[in-house]
């Protein structure tokens, strides 16, 4: 009796751990959520509004865990350019960043604490890479888009960046703490070429106010992407535009029937802790909360419709 009983107990413990190995294979092996990227025929304009030509298309909804937003989110490729269209609700237009104010007293300009509103893409250079976290535990090297609503909006532009994830410090890497508590650095770096904004100082009191960053034409890679927002009722949408394949080496390339792994968030990827507060600005402070893939609908399948 009393063996019978234990070998119940050893039968049921065994299945228990069968079914935690079968859950634990199949959460690891669950797959990323898709974003379809269809093929047009009609390239919506890039002016940051809701063009009827996106109605066709559908529409994603991706959490932003750290502003707890909701980013929605469309996209499609007309010839030779990928275009996205994204929207989330911000309660203030915040179109200038860190701007000189003037200081009597000190009889000088002193910066602002203004800080710009932002949305950022990531994709992977690798498709071997499993997490695009700035503090994740292994290294990658990402294409990043990093529309800015004071630096880069006003020309029509994204910032065309690149992210390296490295175990080895680099140039004006910040040192972060991976997942696991490993030490990493990240770097963000310029794609080759101008930015779209340049700073500048003011010697003498002209305005109370004056802006740091001049803005100018970006060139070479830096300037593959092209990103236009606009601040109506409580909310942003910003279209972005991109070549399919830009030549460039710090870009990723785009073909139609592959798929791509990205994130996207609100606040910049700078690798920096979240805020004690929860008034604190969280410029700096994004996250990629979910890796998502990227589909780009087969040439085939849009003739074959």
């Amino acid at each position: 009796m009393h063996h019978r009983h234990l070998g119940n107990t050893l039968l049921l413990l065994g299945c228990l751990l069968l079914l935690g190995m079968a859950w634990q294979v199949s959460s690891q092996a669950a797959p990323y959520r898709e974003v379809l990227c269809r093929q047009g025929d009609q390239a919506p304009p890039v002016n940051g509004r809701e063009d009827p030509v996106w109605e066709a298309y559908p529409e994603y909804v991706v959490l932003d865990r750290v502003s707890g937003q909701k980013i929605f989110l469309k996209t499609m490729y007309v010839d030779d350019t990928i275009y996205f269209l994204v929207r989330y609700s911000d309660p203030d237009k915040n179109d200038q960043h860190k701007p000189w104010v003037w200081n009597q007293d000190m009889e000088a300009y002193v910066p602002g604490k203004q800080r710009e509103d932002t949305f950022v893409f990531k994709f992977a250079m690798d498709q071997a890479t499993t997490d695009l976290s700035s503090f994740a535990d292994e290294e990658y090297i990402a294409d990043v888009w990093y529309w800015k609503a004071a630096r880069t909006n006003g020309v029509g532009y994204a910032d065309d960046k690149l992210h390296i994830l490295s175990t080895q410090p680099g140039k004006k890497a910040q040192k972060v703490t991976s997942k696991s508590g490993k030490t990493m650095y990240l770097m963000r770096l310029g794609d080759k070429g101008r930015s779209a904004y340049t700073s500048t100082v003011y010697a003498e009191k002209i305005q109370e106010v004056m802006p740091k960053y001049i803005l100018r034409q970006p060139t070479g890679s830096r300037a593959d992407v092209r990103a236009k927002g606009e601040w109506r009722d409580g909310m942003w949408t910003i279209v972005f535009a991109r070549k399919l394949q830009t030549g460039h080496e710090d870009d990723v390339q785009f073909v139609p029937g592959k798929t791509y792994k990205f994130g996207v968030s609100i606040h910049g990827l700078y690798g920096e802790p979240l805020p004690q507060s929860p008034e604190a600005n969280l410029y700096g402070k994004g996250r990629i909360s979910e890796m998502l893939l990227l589909h780009l609908e087969s040439q085939v399948a849009m003739t074959n419709r």
